[in-house]
């Protein structure tokens, strides 16, 4: 975040400043106007929109106020709920990696999805 290489907001309940989760745009690459998003959020809280509210706000923040043109995630495969969360928001899959991710003693598959400015606020650019 010194940087200006990350940004990473805390996920609360309203009324409460009990930390549930995160999310944050890193990998920010200025010159392409691009930024991969990533989040996470306490199982407890999982399937109440939390993650959907926080994802459509940054979203908006990224295309509005940083003036990004794409938006990248980068999802384990496996994950249908973070999958399903991701194609709600309009992004589309554009890659597939096979066991290119190393963690906790195995590689692991990674796919690719993004979001295009255009495709976010249908047609008109920001």
């Amino acid at each position: 975040m010194k940087n200006n290489e990350s940004i990473i907001w805390a996920i609360t309940q309203k009324g409460d400043t009990k930390l549930i989760g995160m999310i944050c745009f890193w990998n920010i690459i200025k010159e392409h106007y691009r930024a991969e998003i990533g989040y996470s959020l306490l199982y407890d809280f999982q399937g109440k929109g939390i993650m959907q509210e926080a994802m459509s706000a940054i979203i908006k923040y990224g295309f509005e106020k940083m003036n990004l043109h794409s938006i990248e995630a980068n999802v384990n495969p496996a994950n249908e709920s973070s999958i399903k969360l991701l194609e709600r928001n309009d992004f589309i899959k554009e890659a597939y990696f096979k066991e290119n991710y190393f963690y906790d003693g195995k590689f692991l598959d990674t796919a690719i999805y993004s979001l295009l400015t255009t495709v976010a606020n249908k047609g008109e650019k920001v």
